[in-house]
C-alpha cells in the first residue's frame, strides 16, 4: 500500500550540512526527508528555474520530447523501498498502446519528475516506517535536532582531544 505524497519542501540540513528533500502527505501526518548531494540539488534547483524558463519559451527537455515521440505518458512516481538508507525509486509510463512500464530511477530524478510532471510521489508504507520521520511540530522538531546534534556532535569528537579537559 502506498501513501500519497508532495515534494513540500527543498532545504539545507544544517547538521548534516547536505541538502534535503522534503516529502509530506496531504494530512501531514508524515514528513520523509531524503537526503540528496550537491550535484543533486543543482539539478533540483535547476528544476524550479527551468520550468520558469520553459514556460516562457516553450522548450522541452529530452526526456519530455522522447517519452511523446514514443506516444508515452509519466503516469507515476514511486518510493518503493528503503534499505541500508538507500532509497529505491520508480517512475512508471503508459504507453499509448499496451501495458505500463516501471522504469527504476534515482529517488533525486523521481522527485525531479514528480516536480516536472506536477504528479504527487506514492510512498510505500514500509518505506515510512522505516524512514526516520520528521515531527513537524516545533517541540518534536527541536528535540530531533537536539538529538542529532548530539549524535553528530560524538560522531566528531577526537579521543585525543578527551584527556585535555579537566572533570
Amino acid at each position: 500500500m502506498y501513501v500519497e505524497m508532495k515534494v513540500f519542501g527543498f532545504a539545507l540540513d544544517a547538521i548534516a550540512q547536505m541538502p534535503v528533500i522534503i516529502l509530506k502527505d496531504a494530512e501531514e501526518k508524515h514528513a520523509v526527508p531524503v537526503w540528496i548531494n550537491a550535484s543533486e540539488s543543482v539539478s533540483f534547483a535547476a528544476q524550479f528555474v527551468g520550468r520558469e524558463m520553459s514556460a516562457r519559451n516553450s522548450r522541452k527537455d529530452v526526456f519530455t520530447t522522447l517519452i511523446e515521440r514514443l506516444d508515452m505518458t509519466v503516469v507515476g512516481i514511486y518510493v518503493e523501498s528503503l534499505n541500508d538508507g538507500v532509497f529505491t525509486a520508480s517512475v512508471r509510463l503508459k504507453p499509448g498502446a499496451g501495458e505500463e512500464l516501471r522504469l527504476e530511477v534515482h529517488v533525486a530524478e523521481a522527485m525531479l519528475m514528480s516536480l516536472k510532471y506536477h504528479l504527487p510521489v506514492q510512498v510505500n508504507n514500509d518505506v515510512l516506517t522505516r524512514a526516520s520521520s520528521l515531527d513537524m511540530n516545533e517541540e518534536g522538531f527541536a528535540q530531533e535536532n537536539n538529538a542529532r546534534r548530539f549524535v553528530d556532535f560524538l560522531d566528531h569528537m577526537d579521543p585525543a582531544a578527551m584527556g585535555k579537559y579537566p572533570m
